[in-house]
């Protein structure tokens, strides 16, 4: 089983996809650069807990990285600003789905916890995965933020986490909790993100 993980300089994505290669998952790394919204602090805590996984794994984790950027900038000019977050998430979906499908993963891992951010309501999480044609593993959506982060503290990624860097400034000041799919897939479709998905995807690089 190989499995594409979609991970960022935060606590929970790491842990989940460590969960999935603890029960046997060949696990793929898989950033979304949000640079110019993010900083390249960001970037080296990436590098440093992919690096860390293998340390505490023994296996290989490689890391690859994606333009994330344009399709946030083209998200925030064309589309409802409180969908930011719900149609980021779902863009990165789609680019990390034709990745997976070129490195031959049967799924993507994701680091969503049910409710601990807008994005993460029950609604919102539906919806940012509908019309994939690979399964979304979310090892941590029973998981709360204490118990996410005791695990991160054991396997050593918490403390590379923490470390303070911008990973997305441009978070709108309301994010939807209560998404419309029909108004989703409305912005999808005059904005073009399925297109700048798949160009992502184009442009993805192993980083280590």
């Amino acid at each position: 089983m190989k499995l594409l993980a979609l991970i960022s300089g935060g606590i929970d994505s790491p842990v989940a996809a460590y969960l999935m290669n603890r029960v046997g998952a060949e696990m793929i790394l898989l950033h979304m650069d949000n640079r110019p919204f993010a900083d390249d602090v960001s970037i080296e805590k990436v590098k440093a807990l992919a690096e860390r996984l293998r340390e505490v794994t023994g296996s290989p984790f490689p890391l690859y990285s994606a333009p994330h950027g344009i399709s946030q900038e083209r998200i925030s000019n064309t589309c409802d600003q409180n969908y930011q977050c719900v149609l980021c998430k779902r863009t990165m979906l789609r680019s990390a789905q034709e990745v997976a499908f070129r490195l031959d993963c049967g799924g993507i891992v994701m680091g969503d916890s049910l409710g601990q951010v807008a994005s993460q309501t029950l609604r919102n999480l539906r919806y940012v995965s509908h019309g994939l044609e690979v399964p979304v593993v979310r090892p941590l959506i029973g998981y709360d933020k204490i118990e996410i982060e005791a695990v991160a503290k054991e396997i050593g990624t918490y403390d590379i986490s923490i470390i303070r860097s911008v990973g997305c400034s441009i978070l709108p000041p309301r994010p939807i909790t209560e998404a419309d799919l029909g108004k989703m897939k409305r912005f999808d479709e005059s904005s073009g993100l399925e297109s700048l998905a798949t160009d992502a995807a184009d442009k993805t690089i192993r980083l280590s």
